[in-house]
């Protein structure tokens, strides 16, 4: 018998020790990897357990899957080899014609793929201006809409979007909210508390922690025919995560909270020191009492608003390009919540459709000391205006 108090464990507890994972039979405390491609049946010729080939799943990848649907106050969970497969995953379950309601900035990926399907006839797409409740409203048509998307903080302008709303205005027109809260993981917003119907999240960024592994990760609240489709289309084009991708996932998350804390705390005096700076026209962070959406988002992450931000460099898109170039600390790549800093001129990756400013700048604040990321930027700063 155990004499821990009989209390809930807390969501850093059950990550840290991968949901108490304990090998019977060895005593291991690290989750293994189970790399078999095909799986023997028994004597009887049956199924020995409920595996069958590995693009059903196997144990590494259904014990992340339990990890996260566990952190997501979720049903179940199904992991996918990337984040845009699994958004593809949801894309192609729907009827086709369907009718689907998708902010008009959000992850350029994603959003080609709205954009495509609208032009092929394949889907029946809307788009609402990003963050306006009322005009998401004016967009969903009644008994018509099956899927609204949200996406918050939205990325790269970090809009915030208010989910519980959102929810309301989804479930009203009939229609199932997903949302799209890579840049708060679940240790900050579980949007199926808010009303959210499908959470999804980039697993390749939060999550793992570690730019090692490209992941994506869907959680619901109820299952049904829609979940069954989209597995059935995980399995079919043989999406599922590989499992030793699953194992390093399992890693990352087992520090999700200290990376994204001290991600957070960084961002913050990131944001506050370059909020006035003369040569910076604009910081976008939620984090700032001066975002209209602070408030917001304060509620729904509970002021943990994460790395991630965006300045946008007074003297045009060819000194905020110098600023990406000049950074020594800072490395100029795309991606974000990694435990290195990142910084990338948005419109020279997301390209000349994607509606952002030019001057922008996405920086994703890992976990190194904030004076030196303060003077790595300050440095690049001076030398682009000069």
């Amino acid at each position: 018998m155990s004499d821990r108090p009989n209390r809930p464990l807390s969501p850093a507890t059950k990550l840290a020790q991968a949901l108490r994972f304990l090998d019977e039979e060895t005593g291991a405390i690290v989750p293994p990897i189970q790399p078999t491609a095909t799986y023997a049946r028994d004597g009887d010729y049956g199924l020995r357990q409920s595996y069958m080939y590995r693009r059903d799943s196997n144990q590494t990848t259904e014990q992340a899957e339990a990890i996260i649907a566990d952190h997501e106050e979720a049903t179940e969970c199904m992991l996918f080899a990337s984040g845009m497969s699994a958004c593809t995953a949801v894309i192609d379950a729907l009827e086709a014609g369907a009718h689907v309601v998708v902010p008009d900035v959000m992850y350029h990926g994603v959003l080609q793929q709205f954009q495509r399907c609208n032009a092929m006839g394949r889907l029946d797409v809307s788009f609402y201006r990003t963050g306006d409740l009322g005009d998401m409203a004016r967009h969903c048509r009644h008994g018509q809409t099956r899927l609204v998307w949200v996406e918050t903080p939205n990325n790269p302008d970090w809009d915030v979007t208010d989910i519980a709303a959102a929810s309301e205005v989804a479930h009203k027109a009939g229609a199932r909210l997903l949302t799209d809260c890579t840049g708060t993981p679940p240790c900050a917003t579980r949007a199926l508390s808010f009303g959210a119907d499908i959470s999804f999240h980039s697993a390749t960024k939060y999550l793992n922690g570690h730019s090692d592994v490209t992941a994506g990760a869907l959680s619901v609240r109820e299952t049904g025919a829609f979940w069954d489709e989209i597995f059935e289309r995980r399995k079919l084009t043989g999406t599922v995560l590989h499992s030793f991708d699953a194992w390093l996932l399992i890693r990352g998350m087992r520090t999700l909270m200290l990376r994204y804390e001290r991600a957070t705390q960084n961002a913050l005096r990131i944001a506050t020191h370059f909020e006035s700076h003369p040569q910076v026209e604009a910081v976008l962070y939620p984090g700032l009492p001066s975002h209209p959406g602070h408030e917001v988002a304060t509620r729904q992450t509970g002021g943990m608003y994460g790395g991630m931000l965006s300045i946008v460099v007074r003297g045009g898109e060819q000194a905020a390009i110098d600023v990406a170039r000049f950074c020594g600390l800072f490395y100029p790549a795309t991606s974000l919540g990694g435990v290195e800093s990142l910084i990338e001129h948005r419109k020279t990756v997301s390209g000349e459709g994607f509606n952002v400013h030019p001057a922008l700048l996405r920086l994703s604040i890992g976990i190194e000391d904030a004076d030196d990321l303060i003077a790595d930027l300050e440095q690049a700063l001076t030398r682009a205006g000069g």
